[in-house]
């Protein structure tokens, strides 16, 4: 697996994240102690470094499953976890952005993980009850604590990522180093706004849901498909429109022309298209992680790569349509060009 720098943090991280809230099975579904452990030692043996999980996910259970796991082989790894979400439905402090809490899961988690330090803290949603420079501040005394190395957000509109970065530069304090965002072939909103503000700030990405919750498979979309999994054909279903089933359309030909699957093809566009992203892949089994790994075997040509990225653009909207308009760049540049 080839590597690369993650935003301006320094890390060299894996193509590839190794997603785990499949990591577990208190939440009815995902793998236990011993397929985690198949799926983490193919992860690591193909030259995966970057693990993604969240004190969330299966109520603890796979934070757990990693910290017991991990042994001398964690300081290789660039170690990234989540808080914020709701833990203990009997603790109304148990969720949102406060310091309280931010320290509070972040010593849970220590504890789970089996470590001293945590890599890459997320923010792991917005909630806007709780003032930004006491978020961004009480990050800064963890990561000045050694509890924490760097900080990212996650699932948050681009404007209070903004904020957030613009009051951590202001008083000094540990910059914002990534942002945790949901792409994919059939998910590409973020191209409006979030992936600019990225982009222009040098921050590290990564990129959840890249098979658009196994809508990109193949498996749980078209009518005559059998219902594999139930609940990812009832999202698949809901998530249906003339846009993803002509996504989805075009995807499933192009794959059958050159001889390889939908799921290669729609990771393989997304690891070329958006180099900036580190998909994170979200597996099950270690059948489902080999066949994701594949798709780093897959080389597509330029004018394929454009062919999906042109069929599966977003409208960016006012005011980037306006903006970029023949008669408005008229107006802007007059004789000069721009």
């Amino acid at each position: 697996m080839d590597y690369q720098l993650f935003g301006r943090t320094g890390l060299r991280v894996s193509r590839f994240a190794l997603g785990t809230m499949t990591f577990g099975t208190s939440w009815q579904f995902g793998a236990g102690p011993e397929e985690c452990a198949s799926i983490l030692d193919a992860y690591l043996d193909a030259g995966g470094n970057f693990i993604d999980t969240a004190d969330k996910y299966t109520d603890g259970e796979a934070e757990s499953i990693i910290g017991s796991l991990l042994g001398a082989r964690r300081d290789r790894l660039v170690l990234a976890t989540k808080y914020g979400l709701c833990t203990d439905p009997e603790d109304p402090n148990s969720l949102g952005n406060s310091r309280r809490n931010m320290v509070l899961s972040v010593e849970r988690s220590l504890k789970r993980l089996e470590t001293d330090y945590i890599d890459l803290l997320w923010i792991h949603a917005w909630y806007f009850e709780n003032p930004i420079d006491d978020t961004v501040r009480a990050l800064d005394d963890l990561v000045a604590a050694g509890k924490i190395l760097y900080w990212g957000i996650s699932d948050t509109p681009a404007w209070l990522c903004a904020e957030a970065h613009a009051k951590a530069q202001a008083h000094g304090w540990a910059p914002l180093s990534a942002l945790q965002l949901e792409y994919s072939l059939v998910e590409r909103t973020s191209d409006r706004e979030l992936l600019p503000f990225a982009t222009h700030n040098g921050l590290g990405v990564t990129g959840s849901i890249p098979l658009a919750g196994g809508i990109l498979t193949g498996k749980h979309h078209g009518t005559s498909q059998a219902t594999v999994d139930s609940a990812r054909a009832t999202r698949a279903a809901a998530r249906r429109s003339e846009s993803v089933d002509r996504i989805i359309g075009h995807l499933s030909q192009l794959a059958s022309q050159i001889g390889v699957s939908t799921t290669h093809l729609a990771l393989a566009w997304l690891t070329e298209a958006q180099p900036q992203i580190v998909p994170i892949l979200g597996v099950r089994t270690l059948e489902q992680l080999e066949d994701n790994l594949a798709a780093l075997e897959l080389d597509l040509d330029r004018e394929l790569i454009d062919g999906l990225s042109e069929i599966s653009a977003v409208e960016l909207g006012f005011p980037h349509e306006m903006l970029r308009g023949q008669r408005m760049q008229e107006v802007m540049y007059g004789p000069f060009g721009s």
